[in-house]
């Protein structure tokens, strides 16, 4: 048979039949990787500003990963464009509907709350998004809850409460965020009891209330509660305790804090309210996410989405967020999506269930 000679750059010559040569040119000649990033994103990029959209102010958690992310992506996005945040207090939950409605450029993302899902499915407001259809870029980290309580409180345990004829005051925004659906969901599993105050416009609200001793207590996320203070001051000085947290296995840093697991196996809480849980905490796995509009051309968002995730592992944001008490542990925009897709697909009777947990 006739025998060809193969030369690579690089690569030491090879003899092959005279039939694979074709097959051989054609996969040399192909991109590397299946999907391809957008092979004009470096022109496309050069010299231009991303924006990052947080409905947030600055210092809080959502911000503090947002401008981690901001100050270390642009170099891993071909064309290194300048990534700026934008933060807009006053638009809050509506972050979601304003990237929605942008230009499909790949030149806006945003940081949304990871409950969103509940306010589309419930139908609060008519949301004025798809959850699903968001181009998911990616989260820096997959955070669970815990519920603080003030020690001079008359709580000492989740089971205080629930043992108790007086419901805990603890204080929220509103039904998308944790500070309202984990005390609900801790009322469905745990026979808690709680009077939660809602319309706060900020986190740091509901804690000056605390303070204030116009509330007693607030459900808030884990990374949240140990990057930036009051909390690691108020745990320190035994203002809070901490009575609760949602993570599968105790937090390192909450070594005696038990878990909602442990404790529905204490209270043998039935199998569909364990169900209903699990729904409602996959927000944790949503973490801090990044999107960007519905429709952005598929190699664009691939270059998004790559350049997100070697920015997650660039050694550079890493001691940076080790230093500022960030936890990192991050999730793709491709399992983003399939989360998302997931968790709007749900049956009628678990909807109709969440609905009435929820108030709605």
């Amino acid at each position: 048979m006739f025998k060809a000679v193969v030369f690579f750059p690089g690569v030491a010559s090879c003899i092959l039949p005279a039939i694979l040569l074709p097959l051989v040119m054609t996969a040399a000649l192909l991109p590397s990787g299946a999907g391809a990033a957008d092979p004009a994103a470096a022109s496309f990029y050069a010299g231009t500003s991303v924006k990052i959209l947080v409905g947030f102010e600055r210092g809080v958690a959502y911000d503090l990963y947002a401008r981690l992310t901001a100050k270390h992506l642009g170099q891993h996005i071909p064309g290194s464009p300048a990534i700026v945040v934008e933060n807009n207090p006053e638009v809050g939950t509506k972050t979601a509907e304003r990237i929605y409605r942008v230009a499909p450029d790949g030149m806006t993302l945003a940081v949304l709350i990871p409950a969103l899902y509940l306010q589309q499915l419930m139908g609060s407001g008519d949301a004025g998004y798809d959850l699903a259809k968001f181009t998911w870029i990616g989260t820096p980290t997959k955070s669970h809850y815990l519920l603080y309580m003030r020690t001079d409180a008359p709580y000492k345990t989740i089971q205080d409460i629930s043992a108790s004829s007086v419901p805990a005051l603890c204080g929220s925004g509103d039904e998308v965020t944790t500070g309202y659906y984990l005390p609900k969901l801790l009322e469905e599993t745990l026979g808690a009891k709680f009077k939660i105050v809602t319309g706060f416009k900020r986190g740091p609200d509901v804690d000056l209330a605390v303070e204030r001793s116009e509330l007693q207590c607030r459900a808030l996320t884990i990374d949240g509660f140990f990057s930036h203070e009051p909390y690691p001051t108020w745990l320190k000085t035994g203002f809070i305790r901490v009575l609760l947290q949602t993570s599968a296995k105790r937090d390192p840093r909450l070594p005696d804090v038990p878990t909602l697991n442990e404790l529905m196996g204490e209270y043998k809480t039935s199998d569909s309210s364990r169900g209903l849980a699990k729904l409602i905490l996959a927000s944790s796995e949503f973490g801090r996410p990044i999107v960007a509009p519905p429709g952005i051309p598929a190699g664009r968002a691939k270059t998004l989405r790559d350049a997100y995730s070697q920015a997650m592992k660039d050694p550079a944001l890493v001691a940076e967020a080790k230093k500022g008490n960030l936890e990192l542990n991050p999730g793709t925009g491709q399992e983003l999506e399939a989360l998302a897709k997931e968790v709007m697909a749900q049956p009628r009777d678990v909807v109709d269930r969440m609905k009435k947990l929820l108030g709605k």
